[in-house]
Order: C-alpha cells, then sequence, then structure tokens
C-alpha cells in the first residue's frame, strides 16, 4: 500500500512539473524587448525619478496633447489616434511606469497622485505648460483629476471610457481586494488565457488578433511589469469623483463605446451629471477601447473637438 501511495504522488508531481514546466511564463529579455517595440532610442528618456518610454511626434510648435493609456496597456493603443493627431498637433504619449517599456517607478509607488506628479514632471520637461490631456480607463482617471487639481495647466480634456465609479460591491476610499489567484500571473501568463482575458474588452471577438495577443504577452512579461500592474491594483483607492469632477474648468468630451462590458455605457450620464462643460460621443458597435476597435469614428469626433 505505501509502495502504491509512493507511486501516486511520483506521478502527481511529475504532472505537476510537467504542468508548470509548459506554463510557466518568465520575463522577457528587456534588451530583446526594446529592439522589438522601441521606435527609437531617443524616446527612453529620464524625467525626474522615473524612466520613461515616451513618444513625441507632430509640430514642436502646435498646440499639444498629451495620451495616457489605461491599465495593463501601452502607448501603442494610440498609434492610429497618434497619427491622425500628429497632423495639427504636437502629441505627446508614454508608458505608465511598470508597463510597456516603462520600468516599474523606483519607489514602487503607483497612486494616482504619483501619476499626476509624473504627467507634471513630463509636460515640464518637455516646455508644456499647458496641453489638452487624453485618457483611456485608469488613464481617463488620472487625467479628470489632473484637470480638476491643476485647471491652468490643461487646455482641453477627452476621457475615453474612464474609470472613477465605483462599481456595485465597491466602496470609496477603501483599496480594492486583488485576489490572491491573480498573483499567479507573475509566474504564469499563457497566451490563450491572455487572450480570454482581452476578449471582453472589444465588441467584436475578431479585433482580438494574434499579432495584438503577442504584443501584450511580451510588454506584460517585461522585467517587474506584472508585479507593477499588481501593486497598481493594490493602491488603487477610488474617492467619490463628483466633487472633483464638478471643478472641472477644462471643456471636456466623452468618448464611449455602446457595448463597453468593461466599464459600462451607462457611466457616462453619470460624468454627463457632473462635469460642467462636457459632450457625449457615444460610438456604436464598440467596446471598451474606441481608439482601437473604431479608431477612424473616435478620432474624427477627437480631431474636431481639439481643434474647435
Amino acid at each position: 500500500m505505501d509502495f502504491v501511495k509512493i507511486i501516486f504522488i511520483v506521478a502527481a508531481l511529475v504532472a505537476v512539473a510537467w504542468l508548470a514546466f509548459w506554463l510557466w511564463t518568465p520575463d522577457r529579455d528587456r534588451r530583446l524587448l526594446e529592439t522589438k517595440y522601441l521606435a527609437a532610442a531617443s524616446d527612453m528618456v529620464s524625467v525626474g525619478a522615473w524612466r520613461l518610454h515616451v513618444r513625441d511626434a507632430g509640430p514642436r510648435d502646435a498646440p499639444a496633447v498629451v495620451l495616457i493609456h489605461g491599465l495593463g496597456d501601452s502607448l501603442q493603443t494610440w498609434d492610429t489616434w497618434a497619427q491622425g493627431l500628429a497632423r495639427q498637433h504636437r502629441v505627446v504619449r508614454f508608458d505608465l511606469p511598470g508597463s510597456g517599456l516603462s520600468p516599474p517607478d523606483p519607489a514602487g509607488d503607483y497612486t494616482d497622485a504619483r501619476s499626476i506628479a509624473l504627467v507634471l514632471a513630463l509636460m515640464d520637461q518637455l516646455g508644456l505648460q499647458r496641453a489638452s490631456i487624453a485618457g483611456h480607463s485608469l488613464g481617463g482617471r488620472i487625467a479628470w483629476t489632473l484637470a480638476a487639481r491643476h485647471p491652468e495647466r490643461v487646455e482641453r480634456l477627452v476621457l475615453v471610457s474612464p474609470d472613477g465609479f465605483a462599481s456595485p460591491g465597491f466602496d470609496y476610499g477603501k483599496p480594492p481586494e486583488v485576489p490572491a489567484v491573480l498573483g499567479l500571473m507573475r509566474y504564469v501568463l499563457p497566451k490563450p488565457l491572455l487572450r480570454m482575458n482581452l476578449l471582453p474588452a472589444y465588441a467584436d471577438p475578431a479585433r482580438v488578433s494574434d499579432a495584438m495577443v503577442e504584443r501584450y504577452s511580451d510588454l506584460l512579461r517585461a522585467p517587474g511589469a506584472r508585479q507593477a500592474m499588481l501593486d497598481r491594483m493594490r493602491q488603487t483607492v477610488l474617492t467619490d469623483p463628483q466633487p472633483l469632477l464638478a471643478a472641472i474648468k477644462a471643456p471636456t468630451l466623452l468618448v464611449w463605446g455602446d457595448r463597453d462590458a468593461m466599464i459600462p455605457f451607462a457611466n457616462a450620464a453619470d460624468y454627463q451629471k457632473a462635469i460642467p462643460d462636457v459632450r457625449l460621443v457615444t460610438v456604436p458597435a464598440t467596446g471598451h477601447l474606441p481608439q482601437e476597435e473604431s479608431a477612424a469614428v473616435s478620432l474624427a469626433a477627437v480631431a474636431a473637438f481639439l481643434t474647435p
């Protein structure tokens, strides 16, 4: 009987070792990632305490717009918008610390206050006293908080499916409970599982291409990126957004897909009630990323708004 138990234990250990071998997803070498995704070596910029991946396009004397991506994303989400807007604007986009090609925050601080300080430091370094700010999802929350707290720095505000209002079951003033199982992604992040997590962000599943999954997989496997994303989630403490939203002075454009499964389209009404000068562009048959899934439609609306 003991011999049989030993056989079962050995078989189980072999099975676990086999699964670990096939599912283990180590970090990628940063030099290889930069070779693949860095457009120019000069795009890696030191800003204060941070090392950032920044792309700065368009005429330097044109009105500036700063683009802030969402959680787990990178500056590539703005590719189509950046190309279109750069004809008449200076377009600055960057990877948040611990995202894309930007290394993790040296202090391990991923709070909104730290992110706003980073955006202001980047603007200062680039000589931008004022700029229009556009943010998607988490980046939208950073953008509208910056606009409320520093109105003198924000010309116009574009919020794409912005985060900020607590979902049912979540409380203001408390950090979220991040399921422990999510911590496994530091070691295990197979592409099929990643694809499953990307699919709900798009109304059209065909938008989730092999190339997209490969890019997300590569950049999430940058050294320290997965831990940084977990830390950012754990350090997010939402406060009632309405007082800050009411303080926004910049003209504001909301861009929202009507089939957003990540942040409900119904939330747009809350922003419309709270922000003094706001208009809504509803993007039909589109999920959480209008800048990607309906790039031409959303770009046209944003370009018109930024060039009144």
